[in-house]
């Protein structure tokens, strides 16, 4: 990435989508479908005009992966630069202002689905939470609360490492 985009970009630890790469052919062929449903999903809402850029930060085939994307918004009140988490348990968009790592994004989504989690384990649906797209009811709350877990447990700590070992060999 040149010093030009470095600046340019509000976050660290993301490279373009054509350099996306994952552990094997195979978690590289998931991430891509993965990259396509973000666009997808991204696109899908009335307040994002176009896509200028997207950018990969982390991420698991067909588990969870964090993509930066650029709009085009068509609205003034809209955020230019959005993450887009792409996961097993549901899709969201997070703002980068208290997210500018991969990680932290993942860890924001995490928080967010949490709050779905504790009302979901009353059966409490909520528009005042990040929508998962499932019926809030106790068992999904407690299905949904394995699979985050994990991803707090074992992918943000893979996320930070991964983060910290590119920010090492940058400087290097």
């Amino acid at each position: 990435m040149s010093d030009k985009n470095e600046k340019r970009i509000p976050v660290k630890g993301v490279v373009p989508i054509n350099e996306m790469v994952g552990g094997d052919d195979e978690d590289t062929r998931l991430l891509r479908v993965m990259a396509s449903g973000a666009e997808k999903y991204i696109r899908s809402f009335p307040w994002c005009k176009s896509i200028r850029e997207i950018y990969f930060g982390d991420g698991y085939g067909g588990i969870v992966a964090v993509f930066l994307f650029h709009i085009e918004p068509a609205r003034a009140d809209v955020d230019e630069w959005l993450w887009a988490i792409s996961c097993d348990v549901s899709p969201a968009y997070l703002v980068t202002d208290s997210c500018k790592t991969p990680s932290q994004a993942l860890e924001g989504y995490i928080e967010e689905v949490s709050k779905w989690i504790d009302l979901a384990k009353q059966g409490r649906p909520s528009q005042e939470v990040m929508p998962v797209y499932m019926p809030a009811t106790p068992e999904n709350a407690v299905d949904v609360e394995r699979r985050i877990n994990v991803l707090r447990e074992t992918i943000v700590p893979a996320f930070r490492e991964a983060e910290t070992v590119r920010a090492w060999s940058r400087s290097g």
